[in-house]
């Protein structure tokens, strides 16, 4: 039996694929047209890595929603630093939202208008439909599954970096676009201008764990 997640994983894939081949398929105009779109972010992700900070640094993979635990897991790592003595102001968690974890760096306007909770698998745990909003930015009660944790705001508040990948957002844009007659350039530009406040755009997310690496971030796996 075929797992979905690996389907996903191949028809990504194939996308990029086809759209960095001989130019001839439907997805290569917009991975290329939409270079412009992001050209000051992707300008700008070098430079953003030296906004990290600290003696203590890791960075969180998150090619999966994984229910929220990437930001769950950013979380303990402040409050087990603060705990055994770390100050916020010493260390810095990143998290790399890439795949299908893109949404996360999302205003909810977009989550409710492209329907991203069904398009990327995430229900809202309060509902246990589709979300229809982001509910890791300023969660609400039953969003996590214990109170009391912090969400990507406050996160971002105590110093956490949080970068999205342009690649993920401009093939994903392209299925969004697709079954609806929308200009896949025009969505991924909406889809850019909806990023929450302080959401960086890395060239993908495998460049940016590279690059977290040569700062000086260890790696950990984002999930559950």
């Amino acid at each position: 039996m075929n797992n979905p997640k690996d389907s996903s994983r191949r028809e990504f894939l194939g996308k990029i694929v086809a759209g960095t081949a001989a130019g001839l398929t439907t997805l290569s105009a917009p991975l290329v047209s939409t270079a412009t779109v992001t050209s000051g972010p992707l300008n700008e992700a070098e430079a953003w890595f030296k906004k990290a900070k600290g003696a203590h640094r890791i960075v969180y993979d998150a090619p999966e929603p994984h229910n929220g635990w990437p930001f769950i897991w950013s979380w303990v790592f402040y409050v087990t630093n603060n705990n055994s003595g770390t100050p916020d102001s010493d260390m810095t968690a990143m998290v790399v939202m890439r795949h299908n974890a893109i949404p996360f760096g999302m205003q909810d306007a977009l989550w409710e208008k492209h329907k991203l909770g069904e398009m990327f698998g995430i229900n809202d745990n309060t509902t246990k439909a589709p979300a229809l909003r982001n509910p890791f930015y300023i969660p609400k009660e039953g969003d996590y599954p214990l109170p009391g944790i912090d969400g990507i705001k406050r996160l971002q508040e105590r110093g956490a970096m949080f970068c999205i990948c342009d690649m993920a957002l401009t093939v994903y844009s392209q299925f969004a676009a697709q079954p609806r007659g929308l200009n896949p350039e025009d969505v991924k530009k909406e889809w850019v201008a909806g990023l929450l406040p302080g959401i960086q755009v890395v060239p993908s997310g495998v460049w940016a764990i590279g690059r977290a690496h040569e700062h000086g971030f260890a790696y950990c796996y984002a999930g559950g």
